[in-house]
């Protein structure tokens, strides 16, 4: 089912995440989630499931991640009963370390590479496995300069229609749901491939073809 988004996103500015997940839904039920269990991300997993409690969770998993993830990924999985594939580089940590020497550092002429390989590949290759062409993120206005001037519904890459329903929320709010609920949540979290908290690493900055 294809959505306007020019329509959907004028009806539901204003709305709170729960009501644009619900107008998003109740248009499109074939809707997917991207996780990759940072902090925060149980809210957007919470309140899809409340809705559609089988939706599509899929986890991009640079496999760099801290022991404190995956055991948060596990929590996660265990409570919300999430229905979870997993997308993982076709390099391993073992030939990352032969071929670029480990992690490089974002001044290094190689991060990009290493991006590339740990973070926007698997991207790409679980969005063109995905039968449905709806979307939903987690990002935030307030993380970066781009997701500053997001739309709650706009284009994707692959043909997706990106749905981001949490735009507006800042981390108190995030916080405040995570208590309300009394969600796990991560607290040890580092991307490799984002290094810095406020800069983005790739996934939302592909072009739209």
């Amino acid at each position: 089912m294809s959505i306007d988004i020019v329509k959907l996103n004028a009806a539901v500015t204003g709305k709170s995440p729960q009501e644009i997940i619900e107008a998003v839904l109740a248009k499109d039920p074939n809707s997917f989630v991207t996780t990759n269990f940072s902090p925060y991300e149980t809210v957007i997993l919470h309140l899809l499931t409340e809705v559609k409690p089988d939706i599509p969770v899929v986890w991009i998993d640079s496999g760099l991640n801290k022991p404190e993830t995956y055991e948060f990924a596990e929590l996660a999985i265990d409570e919300l009963d999430l229905n979870v594939s997993v997308f993982t580089p076709a390099v391993t940590a073992a030939r990352l370390r032969t071929t670029l020497g480990g992690i490089p550092n974002i001044e290094d002429e190689r991060h990009s590479e290493f991006t590339r390989q740990f973070k926007i590949e698997p991207f790409e290759r679980a969005m063109k496995a995905q039968p449905y062409k709806t979307w939903f993120t987690a990002v935030r206005r307030d993380q970066t300069a781009v997701r500053a001037n997001m739309d709650y519904i706009a284009q994707g890459p692959f043909g997706l229609t990106k749905i981001a329903p949490l735009l507006d929320w800042t981390e108190a709010d995030m916080q405040e749901h995570v208590e309300k609920y009394d969600l796990p949540n991560e607290t040890n979290y580092f991307d490799p491939t984002k290094a810095e908290n406020d800069r983005e690493c790739g996934l939302h900055t592909l072009k739209v073809a």
